[in-house]
């Protein structure tokens, strides 16, 4: 095997500078191969292709790239959960008598392949991805690998396992109340839950239709990243995927000027009596600050009231609906901890279902303007963490607390990325979680990524040093940035504007404190001005990063109606962009909305 296969990380790093080296996907391929074969972890795979199939795998992405494809993820090894269909391997969801027998991948799971990565099997879950323990399964217990007597998360605990362990560079799990985070956390794990509709999930067994992600489980946030760039897209075929999902961008800069992240009430921070808990949350707000974030107290009551309406409330009749047919089929065929659980959803009323989602309306209204002014809100990621025979003697209250600052974030449509935060004096790892509005997982990130780096210390299982940040990658010179505010923004009229003429989002953000926003008069569409002022009598205005080539930025140019015009607009983390800017003789018979932070907040709130 060539000296520079990498013997220990298979992080991107380290796998490309192999392959700019003298390795090939076969040399991963046999390293992957053999070391899953050495290791005798229960429970970590349900299916695994052959060694014959992924040798033949490696050398097709091998000629691929000789061919001249353009291969992002070229030879990279990963794992899927087993409610993700593979082309060609079973999807079972951890139950035996469900399996059957995938005849296309999933569309994350094509779309990853068609990069150049390579999968290596299905990895055990909680059946049904019912559950945050990752013990809820026929096909074993993977275990804590920082002690046997511990659970490593779930419902995603068997591609966690597969991370941690060095078997799969990053794995794809689901999240929908906290499954592709919480073991991330008990693996000293990246666990990326982006906003809801941004990564396809057809393809995906559902466990909560309207509220289920495909999650990421990487060693570091750029790892994350660089497959969330891959994975997202719109999807036709998914009726919850969003045309965003082909805007988004996923890298932002960190904020030169600090950051505002908010933190529960004191009474608010519930952590069992687990001291240590406690603590490493205390260290993470003070490492946020060393970051330059400015901690701010939020009121967690909206959201524990939008936590308790997944599994009190008719959500848990969203599950019975999709494996109703199943359960009346093969009620024995079901763990009895999943059966339980399923069956109630049987019970709530249609009447009961329209109350709780009029109330889910009224809560994520709340919360959003609990996010005034907050750039992230910063969680432990669980309170605690529990051995395997106290799950056994308490499945349902255990799994319930260990959801307490995770079930609510799909039903309140938030983005969240779960980090690494130190580990506990008995050797356990802890993690926290940072999470923002829909759309703000490149803003996550970047924050996330500073504390990860700040943090610092090892990733996964395996006692490797985490890895520097990969240097971000320059716009292409032939390209100019640039900044709208309005109109064109993702989803409002003027957008295709843009679009057409070839450009694509880089990030959404904020302006520099140092400007108004007002509604201007005149024919449809509504426009907005904004306006430059002397600070500090501005203020943050929400804006949309994109880049076009230089060519297609002159015709958007000159096609820019007065009172508006292009000139230099300056963003909160220092970049100054083109962007568009209104003339102040405008201004006499418009309506001031700095108030309202950004335009499309002002339009929501003008129709209500």
């Amino acid at each position: 095997m060539p000296a520079s296969v990498h013997r220990d990380s298979l992080d991107l790093s380290a796998l490309q500078a192999a392959y700019q080296a003298d390795a090939r996907p076969v040399d991963v391929i046999e390293l992957v191969h053999a070391r899953i074969e050495d290791d005798d972890t229960p429970g970590i795979w349900i299916h695994r292709a052959s060694r014959e199939a992924l040798i033949a795998a490696a050398l097709k992405v091998e000629r691929r790239r000789d061919a001249g494809a353009r291969l992002p993820l070229y030879g990279v090894p990963f794992a899927v959960k087993d409610n993700i269909d593979v082309a060609h391997l079973p999807t079972t969801a951890a139950c035996p008598d469900f399996a059957y027998l995938a005849g296309s991948s999933a569309h994350v799971v094509e779309r990853l392949v068609d990069a150049g990565a390579i999968v290596v099997g299905k990895t055990n879950l909680d059946q049904f991805a019912t559950g945050l323990v990752g013990v809820r399964s026929p096909y074993g217990v993977p275990p804590n690998p920082f002690d046997r007597r511990y659970i490593s998360g779930g419902s995603s605990s068997g591609s966690a396992a597969a991370v941690a362990r060095g078997h799969v560079t990053f794995a794809l799990g689901t999240d929908t109340a906290g499954s592709g985070r919480v073991p991330a956390s008990f693996n000293n794990l990246v666990g990326l839950k982006p906003s809801r509709g941004l990564l396809s999930c057809a393809g995906v067994v559902p466990a909560c239709r309207s509220l289920d992600c495909v999650s990421v489980l990487a060693l570091t946030c750029e790892d994350a990243v660089d497959v969330a760039e891959v994975a997202a897209a719109y999807d036709p075929l998914d009726p919850y995927s969003r045309p965003e999902a082909d805007q988004r961008g996923w890298r932002a800069a960190m904020h030169d000027r600090g950051f505002t992240f908010g933190i529960p009430r004191l009474e608010q921070r519930e952590f069992f009596g687990d001291s240590e808990s406690a603590r490493l949350f205390d260290d993470a707000r003070q490492r946020l600050e060393a970051l330059g974030g400015h901690a701010a107290v939020v009121d967690l009551t909206p959201f524990a009231e939008a936590s308790a309406l997944l599994y009190d409330g008719p959500w848990i009749a969203e599950r019975f609906a999709d494996l109703e047919w199943f359960l009346k089929r093969h009620p024995d065929s079901l763990l009895p901890v999943t059966r339980q659980i399923l069956e109630r959803g049987a019970a709530p009323s249609a009447a009961k279902a329209f109350r709780a989602l009029h109330r889910l309306e009224e809560l994520k209204r709340t919360v959003a303007r609990a996010f005034d002014g907050l750039d992230v809100l910063a969680l432990p990621t669980t309170p605690t963490v529990y051995r395997i025979d106290e799950i056994a003697a308490d499945p349902i209250g255990c799994n319930a607390r260990l959801g307490v600052y995770t079930q609510f974030m799909n039903l309140l449509d938030l983005s969240a990325v779960a980090l690494p935060n130190g580990f506990r004096s008995d050797g356990l790892p802890s993690g926290i979680t940072l999470a923002g509005l829909w759309g703000c997982d490149a803003q996550l990130l970047a924050i996330a990524s500073a504390f990860h780096q700040a943090l610092g210390g090892t990733v996964g299982a395996r006692g490797l040093a985490l890895p520097s940040p990969r240097p971000r990658e320059a716009p292409p010179s032939t390209h100019l940035r640039l900044a709208v505010v309005g109109a064109h923004l993702s989803g409002e009229p003027l957008n295709p504007q843009l679009t057409t003429l070839g450009a694509r989002i880089v990030r959404a953000t904020r302006t520099a404190p140092c400007y108004r926003l007002y509604a201007l008069g005149g024919p449809p569409p509504a426009r907005p001005g904004l306006v430059r002022v002397a600070s500090p009598a501005g203020t943050k205005i929400e804006v949309e990063v994109w880049e076009l080539s230089r060519t297609a930025f002159g015709t958007f140019f000159s096609n820019v109606p007065p009172p508006l015009s292009i000139g230099t607009i300056e963003l909160e983390d220092g970049e100054r962009v083109a962007g568009f800017l209104c003339e102040s003789y405008a201004l006499a018979d418009a309506q001031e909305i700095s108030e309202f932070g950004g335009w499309k907040r002002y339009r929501t709130a003008a129709l209500h």
